[in-house]
């Protein structure tokens, strides 16, 4: 996978956390090959739904049929969610009633088919997509749905290097680039030899995961952005009184629904698998490690008003993604405290694109 370095890591710190990914991107941008590829790397079995407004939960979980051996008795089928790596292909073509069986199986890791009960792969990860430029007969995922999934990535559109390297894979001229295909780089140590060996690690490195210690900063960090999404300013640490201000106006005047719980879960969790499966230079979970999960653990959570962008940023050029992006950047950088340089680290390791202006 070619120009995808940084969306895989994301979903491989999903996958060793226990998380789902949500992925939107126009068509063609590999999202499908995307599954493919790490199936084939981890060595765990992978499977496709295309959901469309008359899937019924019984295409997805399976159900029971006429065994074929004795006719008289029902057998069960397994449906397609039982694999480990899932992608759910434009979920947002789904009735609810099918994207309820889809929220049980993600947040349970179990379906219920006619009142029984059975459990899924370990491990278990949903890779969904939406097409952000066809909304006709769509519904949209219920917040409750959308909040199960521990980042929204937006898929890259590749640059001019990484789109004639892509054109010479498909072409089949790939002799010049089969080194580097081949070439598993940084997440050598990840890969396992078989599909035993792959459960196995995921395993262990959920149980290293959880033990990666967070720096103070980092817990005050993501603490600060929970109480100042629900307006609770005087609980905030480390903060000086001009960061405050400034996030109250933003609070009061563009947040519709402050962060739950979960985006807490996901933002520590996340920064803790991101310490421990790509940075080197830390044994603890700090704030570059935060800077690198941020926008895609937010960026669905952060429910703002309607008209925000004119509030905002009036008269701005930018679209409505890109200015969400940046708004959620500025928020977590006003919530970062000042204490031991940590705020500096932090937003030097923020994406170029969405670091302030005097800091690039």
């Amino acid at each position: 996978m070619f120009g995808m370095e940084h969306v895989t890591r994301l979903c491989l710190t999903a996958l060793y956390t226990g998380g789902h990914v949500l992925l939107e991107g126009n068509p063609g941008l590999g999202k499908t090959e995307l599954v493919k590829t790490l199936g084939a790397l981890l060595r765990l079995p992978f499977g496709r739904i295309q959901f469309t407004p008359d899937l019924m939960p019984a295409d997805i979980t399976g159900t029971y049929m006429p065994d074929l051996e004795n006719r008289s008795r029902l057998s069960f089928r397994e449906g397609p969610v039982f694999t480990s790596l899932l992608l759910a292909d434009e979920i947002n073509r789904a009735t609810p009633k099918t994207q309820s069986a889809m929220l049980e199986a993600m947040a349970e890791r179990q379906v219920t088919v006619l009142g029984e009960r059975r459990k899924l792969n370990q491990p278990f990860m949903v890779l969904a997509t939406q097409n952000p430029i066809d909304h006709e007969g769509t519904y949209t995922l219920p917040e409750a749905q959308a909040d199960r999934f521990m980042f929204k990535i937006e898929m890259p559109v590749p640059d001019a290097t990484t789109l004639r390297r892509i054109m010479a894979k498909q072409a089949g001229a790939i002799a010049s680039v089969q080194a580097e295909t081949q070439n598993p780089g940084s997440t050598a140590s990840l890969l396992p030899k078989d599909e035993q060996d792959s459960r196995a690690k995921y395993e262990e490195l959920q149980r290293r995961v959880r033990a990666v210690a967070p720096l103070p900063s980092l817990e005050a960090h993501i603490t600060n952005m929970f109480l100042a999404s629900n307006r609770r300013f005087d609980a905030l640490q480390g903060l000086e009184a001009q960061q405050t201000k400034r996030l109250r106006d933003i609070t009061n005047d563009l947040v519709r629904y402050g962060l739950g719980p979960r985006a807490a879960i996901a933002l520590l969790l996340g920064a803790k698998a991101w310490t421990l499966l790509f940075s080197s230079h830390s044994e603890q979970a700090d704030g570059p490690a935060l800077a690198k999960i941020l926008v895609p653990a937010l960026r669905h959570r952060f429910q703002l008003h309607f008209g925000w962008q004119d509030r905002y940023a009036p008269g701005s050029a930018q679209s409505e993604f890109d200015l969400q992006d940046r708004l959620l950047v500025e928020f977590a950088q006003l919530c970062a405290p000042r204490a031991n340089e940590y705020q500096r680290t932090f937003v030097a390791n923020l994406p170029e694109t969405l670091r302030p202006a005097n800091t690039k």
